[in-house]
């Protein structure tokens, strides 16, 4: 054998070594999120930094981009467009039923979840100088309700539903998303804004901070009756001294943030990604303080509605979870 047919043979050799040696291609996921002010946004920012510096078995490759939110990300999660989608539980629910607001698209058969997450309490912020002590307070007043496709907006449309109310029971309805809102009501443009999210928020304390805004209970007999009748919301409080000017507790009513994907998301995946969050669930926590209270076992059942991934589903049987 020549010497140039011999270098021929060993690179055909090395690169067949090479080759058999190779991980298999990586897995790509995108996971929708909320407004870059919002806990959602840190969520998926929290899961793609966990696969990416934990995850050894399998290479996923993770973006979390922002969104306009809950009921955006459940209807491009059904469509194809993400693989994972952080949403409200109430609006998962009634995506898996096909009530509410995805009643005209039908039930989402294929909907399911991996694990939910932090509380998210309704949260109305107020101008002190506004005269809102109490939900009522708001008819006549210019009132942020949040951005379409957004969870806050649609439960706060569950709201108003339940009170009668219409946009017009308002001297303005705005839209802005929760970037925004904060320096709107600072600047006056309105006088109350609504945001459903974990506590502590970025944008709630700006709003606490530069424009002495407070926190608003809601809680009366209607509220009493829409908790009572709708399994996915309770009521909460958000913590007093949380915020500055808000040293007292103030109750309110909630849903949990849930991680949620579709019966397409390969079970190996679905797998990796419980696996590195739960198996380093400390280090999870430690990457938001919104994140600082969860526990495992009831991130595998609280506001769950749709089935378990079976990819999850196996995790969770594993570490005795379930």
């Amino acid at each position: 054998m020549t010497a140039a047919l011999r270098l021929t043979a060993i690179i055909i050799l090395l690169a067949g070594l090479a080759l058999g040696s190779a991980p298999a291609s990586a897995e790509s996921i995108k996971i929708g999120t909320g407004s870059t002010a919002g806990v959602y946004f840190q969520v998926g920012r929290a899961i793609c930094h966990m696969l990416g510096k934990f995850t050894a078995a399998r290479q996923i490759a993770c973006e979390s981009p922002p969104t306009a939110g809950s009921i955006s990300n459940l209807r491009n999660l059904r469509a194809g467009n993400l693989q994972i989608g952080v949403a409200q539980s109430d609006w998962q629910f009634h995506a898996l039923y096909g009530t509410g607001p995805f009643a005209e698209a039908g039930p989402d058969n294929g909907l399911r979840a991996l694990f939910s997450v932090h509380g998210e309490p309704l949260t109305l912020v107020a101008r002190r100088d506004a005269g809102i002590a109490k939900l009522d307070d708001l008819s006549g007043k210019r009132v942020n309700m949040g951005n379409p496709g957004s969870g806050q907006r649609a439960t706060m449309e569950v709201v108003m539903a339940a009170k009668g109310w219409t946009a017009d029971t308002f001297s303005m309805a705005d839209a802005l998303g929760a970037f925004q809102m904060s320096m709107a009501l600072c600047h006056d443009r309105i006088q109350a804004m609504v945001y459903t999210v974990g506590h502590p928020n970025g944008a709630v304390g700006k709003a606490a901070e530069l424009c002495d805004a407070v926190i608003v209970e809601v809680k009366d007999a209607v509220i009493d009756k829409l908790v009572a009748e709708n399994p996915y919301y309770a009521y909460t409080t958000v913590p007093g001294g949380l915020y500055p000017g808000n040293p007292d507790p103030t109750t309110t009513f909630g849903v949990k943030a849930t991680v949620v994907t579709s019966a397409d998301l390969p079970d190996d995946v679905a797998y990796a990604i419980v696996e590195t969050v739960f198996a380093n669930l400390d280090a999870f926590k430690s990457l938001h303080p919104a994140f600082a209270a969860l526990e495992a076992r009831a991130m595998t059942v609280d506001g769950l509605s749709a089935p378990l991934h079976p990819g999850a589903a196996r995790y969770f049987r594993e570490a005795g979870l379930m």
